[in-house]
């Protein structure tokens, strides 16, 4: 029982880690990577479709995106979407090719980019708690029910903390390395 409450709670915060890892691809650095593009939406048919889905997204050197859609019609629709998305990109079009030259980040965009960063790790950390918070509930529920022991519980509680500090390193890792990746020129 107490063993399947540790590994549901590790899952989810395994799950938050993820999160947080594609988070971070979104948050732009100063090279070029396709993952920057993950949240532009493309209308295809009628329906908002991911940009990667439309199109071929290749890294043509260290700070330009080259973007060839598979259907020519959809320049047009790929050029708006990318200039609507708030990631500051301008996309140049030459025939069926879109080139997004990534701008050289400022300090202060480098630190705006390193806030939202911070945000979303401090979002991630909070997760992780409350995912310990519903695991602890779960162990007092059983002590409730007469189904543990308060030693037992005591044990659960313990070793559930063991298994967040682990995931909160995990995040502040993460975080750090973005950071690094934020501030290099």
């Amino acid at each position: 029982m107490i063993n399947d409450i540790k590994k549901d709670a590790e899952v989810r915060m395994q799950k938050s880690i993820d999160a947080l890892s594609s988070a971070f691809t979104r948050i732009r650095t100063g090279r070029a990577h396709p993952g920057i593009l993950d949240g532009v939406t493309v209308e295809y048919y009628g329906a908002d479709t991911p940009l990667s889905q439309v199109a071929n997204i290749n890294v043509e050197d260290a700070r330009t995106l080259a973007i060839s859609p598979w259907e020519k019609q959809l320049v047009p629709q790929i050029e708006k979407a990318i200039l609507k998305s708030d990631l500051g990109l301008n996309p140049s079009t030459s025939g069926n090719l879109i080139r997004i030259p990534m701008p050289a980040l400022t300090e202060e965009t480098r630190r705006g980019y390193s806030k939202q960063a911070r945000q979303e790790a401090e979002n991630a950390r909070v997760s992780v708690r409350n995912i310990r918070r519903d695991a602890n509930a779960t162990v007092k529920e059983l002590l409730k029910e007469k189904a543990i022991s308060e030693d037992e519980e005591r044990r659960a509680e313990e070793q559930i903390q063991k298994i967040t500090d682990k995931f909160i390193a995990a995040v502040d890792a993460k975080l750090e390395t973005k950071e690094a990746e934020l501030m290099e020129i």
